[in-house]
């Protein structure tokens, strides 16, 4: 109880110096899974411009399905690791296709998180942090992302041990970190990481 009433504060104090958290809208579960692979190892300007080419060069995700995984690869190159990220595409792509008829995973936000979370990190690829990216962005779960930020204010703030890793984190500041503070603490924490 103790590291919830200080996970408050930090939430409160942040709110002070940087503002309330604002969220964009939730958008479609799929458009931020994507986005959200498109993300990892880059910056979110590179990541969103490699999603706009993507959706500018492909009608709808069916056509990026069965695309060549090289048109996919030159669509998103700006992302970087454009040769790991396009394969893992298409093959989380087909694999939803397969598994569900169609594509579209906006299905996951009636489902319970843990089954929620369970499918998403069945797909290539798709770790913890991008599975809490998507079910937090896009499905407003409670489900904490620990990016390096994150992960580094955490310990500073002594929320977590000075050797927990990444994977550890997860689960240490999914105990004390409220249901309802999960978005804005996330947010909060990145901005307050950045500057």
């Amino acid at each position: 109880m103790r590291e919830r009433g200080k996970i408050e504060a930090v939430c409160r104090r942040l709110e002070r110096v940087h503002g309330p958290a604002e969220p964009p809208p939730p958008g479609p579960v799929l458009d931020e899974l994507v986005l959200t692979i498109l993300s990892q190892h880059t910056s979110d300007a590179n990541s969103g411009a490699a999603f706009d080419q993507l959706q500018r060069r492909f009608p709808d995700w069916d056509a990026v399905r069965q695309a060549p995984v090289t048109r996919i690869a030159q669509a998103i190159r700006g992302a970087g690791l454009s040769r790991q990220k396009a394969p893992r595409i298409k093959t989380i792509l087909q694999r939803i296709h397969a598994n569900r008829g169609r594509l579209g995973l906006d299905f996951l936000r009636r489902r319970p998180t843990d089954q929620a979370l369970a499918y998403l990190r069945a797909m290539p690829g798709v770790g913890p942090k991008t599975a809490a990216c998507v079910l937090l962005f896009a499905c407003r779960k409670p489900v904490l992302p620990v990016d390096t930020h994150v992960h580094r204010v955490s310990g500073r703030l002594r929320l977590i041990g000075a050797r927990t890793d990444a994977a550890a984190a997860h689960e240490e500041l999914a105990a004390v970190v409220p249901p309802e503070r999960v978005l804005d603490f996330h947010i909060l924490l990145i901005r307050h990481g950045r500057t």
